[in-house]
């Protein structure tokens, strides 16, 4: 089984302030006709001691945002460039969301309550900066079965309708409102210091990178790296194992996020902003789920190149201020820190443990094979095998070099898995668009957490807390 998340008191805590000046704009919340309160995850609002506000206390600061207690006077809309399929665009930065209030959790991490939907900002551009009430469900959908499934993604904390007609050109439309705040470990981007390297700022990107390491500390690079010594070597070490376990997470997951530009890299490794995401309907490499990506530069099975090449744009930032040796050294362990991770994570949805690198690959190898010609969901194919039952011929071999952990939860013994596939995530919607019936999804967020608990708990997350909770 797996624990609730750790209750914790109240803790303001609004480092942000410290670099604020220059990395950020204040900004007010719009003003919205109504507030219906439409979700509140009371599953992670303990976690920062938000759960003893009642529900009026809670849309006061969630869809008025009135200041939390001794938090953020006004939101921060943040600064930030970024690579948009590979193309630069300095014409970013926080366009229809903020930085509300961060707040330190039980495990003494800081954590953001960032926006979407609040309103326009300086960098709204010609947008309206609102958000759609079903734009706010899919989010609540993609992060739950994303924890669920052992994923580091950022929370949805609380999706509140707003009242509002808008008109959207990929919904039928008008269409209904929302304001979301999701409770993520960062909001920093690789376009945050791409931005600063653009304009030149070399020393507001040295406190960037200080700031990072302090608020955000992971482990040292090898003892053998050249330049450990640096601040931003240190930053990009980090940043590829963090980046390396996202990417392997979301292949074990059987997800596509959809849109994984630069801007949409958290610097901590943590998944955040659903758009046009997916998960696999079967083991397919090619396929990808925004319309626009029309070259399948997002494809499923192009994310870890996608992930090492914004890697890369961090790498190409950070040479302004240390030689390039150093940080190739850091790009070089992206590579195997990628296929570790693929191993730690597989092994964990599988349900067996022990084995070493080479059946660790072979298993990864054997498995991918086995989705393929089957024509199964991931999540078919794991449900199936848990704890290496089931297998055949050369699946059943490779699993004889692990062994089987506690699988005895009634969820491994159902018929079919938990999926959150593109047809059961517009089922859910229409009974909210058609009669505003919201137990399908209430439902489906209790299935999914049963999921979640039958797998146990996750791996760490690579690339957080001391160098002792890190593999090699």
């Amino acid at each position: 089984m797996r624990p609730d998340p750790q209750a914790a008191r109240y803790r303001p805590d609004p480092r942000i302030q410290e670099i604020a000046d220059w990395l950020a704009d204040p900004v007010a919340a719009a003003q919205f006709p109504s507030h219906d309160l439409r979700f509140r995850n009371r599953r992670w609002d303990k976690t920062v001691g938000l759960d003893d506000l009642t529900d009026d206390q809670w849309v006061a600061h969630f869809g008025r945002f009135e200041p939390l207690p001794d938090n953020l006077p006004r939101p921060l809309a943040l600064r930030y460039h970024g690579h948009q399929f590979q193309v630069y665009n300095p014409e970013l930065g926080d366009g229809r969301g903020f930085l509300f209030a961060q707040l330190r959790d039980g495990a003494e991490r800081l954590l953001d309550c960032g926006t979407k939907g609040s309103g326009r900002t300086p960098y709204s551009r010609t947008a309206d900066g609102r958000l759609t009430l079903k734009g706010a469900v899919r989010e609540i959908m993609a992060t739950e079965m994303l924890e669920a499934l052992g994923v580091n993604t950022s929370k949805t904390l609380s999706v509140i309708e707003t009242g509002e007609e808008l008109e959207r050109h990929d919904e039928p439309s008008p269409t209904r409102s929302a304001v979301m705040v999701r409770l993520s470990h960062s909001h920093i981007r690789i376009g945050s210091f791409q931005r600063l390297a653009v304009m030149e700022e070399d020393d507001h990107l040295r406190a960037l990178i200080d700031y990072c390491l302090q608020y955000y500390p992971g482990p040292p690079p090898p003892e053998d790296a050249p330049g450990a010594e640096e601040p931003a070597v240190q930053l990009l070490h980090q940043a590829a194992q963090r980046l390396a376990d996202l990417a392997a997470s979301y292949m074990v997951a059987g997800f596509v996020h959809g849109v994984l530009n630069t801007d949409n890299m958290n610097i901590t490794g943590e998944s955040f902003d659903y758009g046009p995401w997916r998960f696999l309907p079967a083991w397919n490499p090619n396929f990808t789920a925004a319309y626009f990506d029309h070259q399948g530069l997002y494809a499923f099975g192009r994310q870890p190149e996608a992930i090492k090449w914004n890697l890369a744009q961090l790498a190409i930032v950070l040479r302004r201020l240390v030689p390039s040796e150093p940080l190739l050294a850091a790009m070089d362990r992206f590579g195997d820190l990628y296929r570790d991770a693929m191993i730690r994570r597989i092994t964990w949805r599988l349900g067996v443990s022990g084995g070493d690198t080479q059946s660790g690959t072979a298993l990864i190898m054997a498995a991918e094979r086995a989705m393929r010609e089957s024509g199964d969901t991931p999540d078919a194919f794991f449900m199936r095998h848990r704890a290496g039952r089931g297998a055949t011929g050369e699946l059943a071999d490779i699993f004889k070099a692990f062994d089987p952990v506690d699988s005895d939860h009634p969820y491994w013994t159902e018929n079919a898995p938990e999926t959150m596939l593109i047809d059961e995530v517009e089922t859910i919607w229409s009974a909210i668009a058609e009669r505003d019936d919201w137990q399908p999804l209430e439902a489906k967020i209790d299935a999914i957490r049963r999921m979640g608990d039958a797998h146990g708990l996750p791996p760490i997350a690579q690339g957080h807390g001391p160098p002792s909770s890190q593999d090699s």
